[in-house]
């Protein structure tokens, strides 16, 4: 039974792409019988114990040399990737941490020290023009290949990392604390070693990948609308390779191209969904840029990603309550799409996108409880569903589990860093703004954001 005690200290695409489907299809999941115990939990109880929980995967299952976030960890096989560090994965873990002695829910000591080993670890890694692979050997620091030709830079990965290093350097940088001074000192280094500029091959648009062996073969410009958005941010903030505005316009806006006129159960869509004609993509896309970028009042000469980010998230409500494909199980309370683990046809694990035009009748938990900034009412009726309905079922050691069917009766035990990564932040951010307010407060942050025209309502510009 879950309690309120503190976190024991442990002892020891692309994203879509995130899990490797041979592996995945090897494994197994479980089939467990409906639960029969009802909690009632309060509101308040409940938004601590899922933080908590969710700060679990990337404190007491961390990697244990590089203190970093492992790709995945799956209770029924712990053992399998225990060593692949997700760079993305690692860059929300920092922001999970931060949120943890922001809450006293980890010793503030001991979470420096973590951290000092994590950038420490992160400064002898491999690098490519300053970016950091998608995954990283937690033993050697050394690249592992995603996919063959991706054995090299991954600049949304870094980005996501960076956003996350951004936050430490802020968290910091005012401290007495020598050590806590040195982490600040350490974030910003890093961060400003990331060679932005150079992946954009002299063009107007920021490229994904780089190899040292296969160079930018793998071709894929990052354009609006998906979760990439924090990329061009970051390179048009960067003090020492930055981007011109004209890269973030021809590029991530299309110049102009990114805006769509088209509603959703009444809702606008506001943004071209990448793949999604008419309707909107996996929820992560309004998830990983926003654990740091407020969207709140948060406009370009284009569109206001305020209202990208609530509307994706309410259409993406509406098509739960709407349930076209019939799934058993869809309700007001049990609701999400987004890219995760996924149910095989025969049963076995897999992983997809999960969107309303891929709709496998696959709940990832992640989706909702990571709108809380966007749907705080919808959240938290599900929120109410999973722990006080469904804990015996689908709460594991570090919170909910990443996946799940009820048409199915299907769930597996497993947990990807990127999923659980978003949990606690954005829950953060929608009761006190506390990540928002440190990366959109960073004057080189707020810098770029200037520079490529946006305004917010929110922090005064």
């Amino acid at each position: 039974m879950q309690n309120n005690s503190m976190l024991t200290i442990a002892t020891a695409i692309f994203l879509c792409g995130s899990c490797s489907s041979n592996e995945n299809r090897e494994q197994q999941t479980i089939v467990e019988t409906p639960s029969t115990q009802i909690n009632n939990y309060t509101d308040t109880q409940l938004l601590e114990m899922v933080q908590k929980d969710a700060l679990k995967y990337f404190w007491d299952y961390a990697e244990s040399n590089s203190k970093l976030a492992r790709e995945r960890y799956h209770t029924d096989n712990p053992g399998v990737d225990a060593t692949v560090v997700s760079a993305g994965g690692s860059g929300f873990g920092l922001m999970n941490i931060l949120v943890g002695i922001k809450n006293g829910y980890i010793p503030r000591a001991e979470a420096v020290s973590r951290i000092g080993t994590a950038l420490n670890f992160l400064q002898n890694a491999d690098r490519f023009h300053g970016a950091w692979s998608h995954w990283i050997s937690g033993s050697t620091g050394n690249v592992i290949p995603f996919s063959p030709m991706d054995n090299g830079g991954d600049l949304v990965e870094t980005a996501f990392l960076v956003q996350g290093l951004i936050c430490v350097r802020e968290y910091f940088k005012n401290s007495t604390d020598p050590a806590e001074l040195a982490l600040s000192q350490k974030a910003d280094e890093l961060w400003k070693g990331v060679e932005w500029n150079w992946y954009t091959q002299g063009q107007n648009v920021l490229y994904w990948h780089w190899s040292p062996n296969y160079s930018f073969q793998m071709n894929h410009k990052l354009q609006g609308f998906d979760e990439t958005l924090i990329t061009y941010v970051l390179a048009a903030a960067s003090p020492t390779y930055a981007i011109e505005k004209s890269v973030y316009q021809q590029g991530w806006a299309r110049n102009g191209g990114i805006k769509n006129s088209s509603s959703q159960y009444g809702v606008p869509v506001v943004v071209n969904h990448n793949g999604a004609t008419g309707t909107v993509g996996p929820m992560f896309w309004s998830h990983y840029s926003f654990l740091g970028l407020d969207p709140r009042g948060l406009s370009d000469e284009f569109v206001n990603y305020g209202d990208v980010t609530a509307n994706h998230a309410k259409i993406m409500y509406q098509y739960g309550i709407s349930n076209p494909k019939g799934w058993n199980g869809y309700t007001a309370k049990n609701w999400g799409l987004t890219a995760s683990y996924s149910r095989n046809a025969d049963g076995s694990t897999g992983y997809a996108a999960h969107q309303p035009n891929n709709d496998l009748g696959i709940i990832s938990p992640t989706a909702a409880i990571s709108n809380f900034p966007y749907t705080p009412t919808e959240s938290m009726n599900y929120l109410r569903f999973l722990y006080n309905e469904n804990y015996e079922k689908l709460i594991g050691v570090a919170g909910p589990y990443d996946a799940y069917s009820l048409h199915y009766n299907w769930v597996t035990p497993r947990y990807l860093a990127i999923d659980q990564g978003t949990i606690a932040p954005m829950i953060e951010n929608q009761k006190s703004a506390f990540l928002w307010n440190l990366f959109m407060n960073a004057p080189d942050v707020r810098s770029g954001l200037v520079k490529l025209g946006f305004h917010s309502t929110q922090h005064g510009f």
